[in-house]
C-alpha cells in the first residue's frame, strides 16, 4: 500500500461531511473517493464510542463479489506490514465486519430487504450507485433514506455517472432549496498531478467513454449497434432556425407513442444537400394523449411534414392524426384506395401520409436501415440534439435484432428515429 497525502479535493469532502450528513458526490474515475470513504467509515468507529452498537450499511451493485470486495478493502486498513497479514482478526462473514462495536456489512442493491429492518443506522454509503439497474436505483434511494427519521445517519452516494435519467441525474436536477444532498462534482481536473499525469489524460480522451468516466457526462455504456466515429461524423452544425426551413423540401416525422409511464418519442428529418438532416429530436416524459396531438399540430405550422410513421401499437391515436391531417377517414373507401395502390403495383406505404408500423415484425429491418444511413454517411445531425445523440451512442442491440431497451438511453427518441428514417427508403 502506497501512503500518499490527504489531497485537497479529499479535505473539500472531509469538510463537507462536518456541515451535511447527506452527501452527493459525482466523480471522475480513479479519484479514490470510495477509498476515502471507506477510511472515513473505520475512523468513525475507532475516533470514539459514540458509534458503538449501530449498524454502517454499504450498498453495491447486484453482484455479491463487489460487496465482498469493499468489505476486505475495509479489513485490509489494519494490515500489519511486519507480520504480512491483518492485524485484527475479524471473525465474520465476507460480507460485513464489526468495528469497534460498529457492525459494518455490505448489501447487494437487488437484496436490500435484510436492510429495512435495522435498529440503529449510523451510516449508509452507496457505491457507483448511478450503475445500480434502473429497477433498484429508487428503492436504494427510498430505503436509505427512511432511516432518517429513525436513526438519523450519514447518506453518502458516490458514483462517476452512468446513463441520463437515471439516480443522480434526477438528484442533480432537483432545486437547491429542497434538494436533501450537499452535492460536489469532482472531474478529472481534480487528479491531474495527483493521480494521474497530463499525458494519462491525453490518453484517456482518445477513449470514447472519457466524457462519461473522467468528465462528468451522462452517456451511459457504450453501445453496439453504431460505431462511435460513424456517430461523430454525423454530428455537425446547420442551420435549423425557422426562416432557414424550406416548406418545399422532403420532411418525415417519426412519432413512438408513449403513454403512462412511457416516453413519447418525436424525431422529424428533411432531405438537404443531398443528406437526411434532423430538424427536431426530443421525448416528453408522463405525456398527455391531447398534449402530445396538439403538440404534433404546432409541429405542423413550422415543418410541412410529407409522411408519418407512428407506432402501430396505438391505432386510436393514428386515427386521430389521420383525422387532424385531414387524410381520407372513411374506412370503407380508405380500403379501396389502398386496394387501388396495390393493383398499380405502388406500396401503399408509398401513398399513405399516415403509416402505421408494426415493431414486433419491422424492428430488426428498421435498425439494420439506420445502421446503413449512418455508415454511408448520409445522416446530420444538430449538436443540440443530445438526447438523440446520446441514444444513438448507448443504442444496444440483444443479438436478435431487437433494440435492449435497459441498456439504451432515451429509447423512445431512438424508436421516434427508427421510424423517420423509413421514408429514406423511397426517395
Amino acid at each position: 500500500m502506497i501512503e500518499k497525502p490527504l489531497f485537497d479535493y479529499e479535505k473539500i469532502i472531509y469538510d463537507a461531511l462536518k456541515v451535511s450528513k447527506h452527501i452527493w458526490i459525482k466523480k471522475a474515475t480513479g479519484l479514490g473517493i470510495t477509498e476515502f470513504m471507506l477510511r472515513y467509515m473505520a475512523w468513525l468507529c475507532v475516533k470514539d464510542e459514540k458509534l458503538k452498537g449501530s449498524q454502517m450499511c454499504i450498498v453495491t451493485g447486484p453482484r455479491i463479489d463487489l460487496a465482498i470486495t469493499l468489505i476486505d478493502r475495509l479489513k485490509k486498513l489494519f494490515y500489519d506490514n511486519e507480520k504480512l497479514k491483518i492485524a485484527i482478526d475479524f471473525d465474520t462473514r465476507e460480507t460485513e465486519l464489526e468495528l469497534n462495536g460498529v457492525k459494518i456489512e455490505a448489501f447487494p442493491s437487488h437484496h436490500l430487504d435484510a436492510m429495512r429492518g435495522l435498529a440503529n443506522v449510523s451510516f449508509i454509503l452507496l457505491d457507483e450507485a448511478d450503475f445500480f439497474p434502473p429497477g433498484e436505483q429508487q428503492d436504494a434511494r427510498d430505503v436509505s433514506e427512511r432511516y432518517i427519521a429513525k436513526s438519523d445517519p450519514y447518506i453518502v452516494m458516490v458514483s462517476t455517472p452512468n446513463a441520463p435519467g437515471g439516480l443522480f441525474e434526477s438528484i442533480e436536477r432537483e432545486p437547491e432549496e429542497t434538494c436533501l444532498y450537499k452535492r460536489l462534482k469532482m472531474d478529472y481536473t481534480y487528479g491531474i498531478d495527483r493521480l494521474y499525469t497530463k499525458e494519462e489524460i491525453a490518453n484517456a480522451e482518445k477513449s470514447p467513454s472519457f466524457e462519461r468516466e473522467y468528465n462528468l457526462k451522462y452517456l451511459g455504456l457504450i453501445g453496439n449497434v453504431f460505431h462511435t466515429k460513424v456517430i461523430e461524423d454525423a454530428i455537425t452544425e446547420y442551420s435549423i432556425d425557422d426562416a432557414n426551413i424550406n416548406s418545399y423540401a422532403l420532411m418525415s416525422m417519426g412519432i413512438d407513442c408513449g403513454f403512462g409511464s412511457s416516453a413519447f418519442g418525436i424525431v422529424i428529418t428533411r432531405i438537404a444537400d443531398q443528406k437526411i438532416q434532423i430538424l427536431f429530436a426530443d421525448e416528453f416524459e408522463r405525456p398527455d394523449y391531447n398534449q402530445m396531438l396538439d403538440r404534433i399540430l404546432k409541429l405542423l405550422q413550422k415543418y410541412h411534414v410529407h409522411k408519418f410513421y407512428v407506432d402501430g401499437a396505438n391505432p386510436e391515436f393514428i386515427r386521430s392524426l389521420k383525422y387532424q391531417i385531414g387524410e381520407i377517414s372513411d374506412p370503407l373507401l380508405y380500403n379501396q384506395y389502398i386496394e387501388d395502390a396495390k393493383k398499380h403495383h405502388v406500396p401503399p406505404e408509398q401513398i399513405m401520409k399516415v403509416v402505421p408500423v408494426h415493431f414486433s415484425t419491422e424492428h430488426r429491418t428498421m435498425l439494420e436501415h439506420c445502421k446503413m444511413i449512418l455508415e454511408e454517411g448520409r445522416l446530420m445531425i444538430h449538436p443540440s440534439f443530445d438526447k438523440l445523440i446520446t441514444s444513438l451512442r448507448t443504442a444496444v442491440e440483444n443479438g436478435e435484432g431487437k433494440l435492449d431497451k435497459q441498456a439504451t438511453s432515451y429509447d423512445d427518441v431512438f424508436d421516434a428515429f427508427r421510424l423517420a428514417m423509413k421514408y429514406y427508403k423511397f426517395i
